[in-house]
């Protein structure tokens, strides 16, 4: 398999949107007419339903893990699985099923980041809970994660070309968080455990 046909289908699988798919097996709302309007695990929750909430976040997180860990068995580099992994990644960001307009991609990125490494997911993963308790807020402790990761694959990898997906999928990351960030520094923000409104 080539590389570029290796991109498509990462693309492609990353695409599915399991916001949706987990909202229309539990009977909820699309969940971008609530809350936020992000089609993501952390907008689900605000429907109330945990169990379609876990669903997404398993989904999105596997299809990014499932890439990169494919892309391995079948021979590829740890670049150019990573980089397959950071297809997965923009496919569930532009999801060419919902216009281009799909999730921010948390879940997802930890998914590549498992497939990387286990010790990076592991690092981004005790960012998240530690800033998210701390503060109640999804947003901050995703953004501490999208920080953090090209640091610690640094640590562990030196100048590897991974790094390079490392630092694309963060920068990514924290554009697409744009509006929260705009929302914690004026105070607005919505803090875990909110409801959909």
């Amino acid at each position: 398999m080539s590389v570029l046909i290796l991109l498509v289908v990462a693309y492609l699988l990353g695409s599915i949107p399991f916001a949706l798919v987990s909202s229309r097996l539990f009977g909820l709302q699309d969940p971008r007419t609530y809350g936020s309007g992000n089609p993501g695990a952390t907008n689900v929750l605000r429907s109330g339903n945990k169990a379609a909430a876990a669903l997404t976040l398993i989904g999105d997180c596997v299809k990014g893990w499932i890439v990169v860990w494919v892309a391995m068995r079948l021979g590829f580099t740890v670049a150019e699985a990573a980089l397959a992994g950071f297809a997965a990644f923009l496919g569930h960001v532009f999801t060419i099923f919902l216009r281009f307009n799909g999730g921010k991609g948390v879940a997802t990125a930890l998914g590549v980041l498992a497939g990387i490494d286990w010790r990076l997911a592991l690092a981004s993963l005790c960012a998240w809970f530690v800033v998210a308790l701390v503060s109640r807020y999804s947003s901050a402790a995703s953004l501490a994660s999208a920080a953090l990761s090209p640091i610690v694959g640094y640590v562990l990898f030196g100048a590897d070309p991974v790094i390079a997906v490392l630092l694309a999928m963060s920068a990514v990351l924290i554009w697409r968080h744009t509006g929260n960030i705009q929302r914690l520094l004026a105070g607005t923000e919505g803090k875990l455990g909110g409801k959909k409104g």
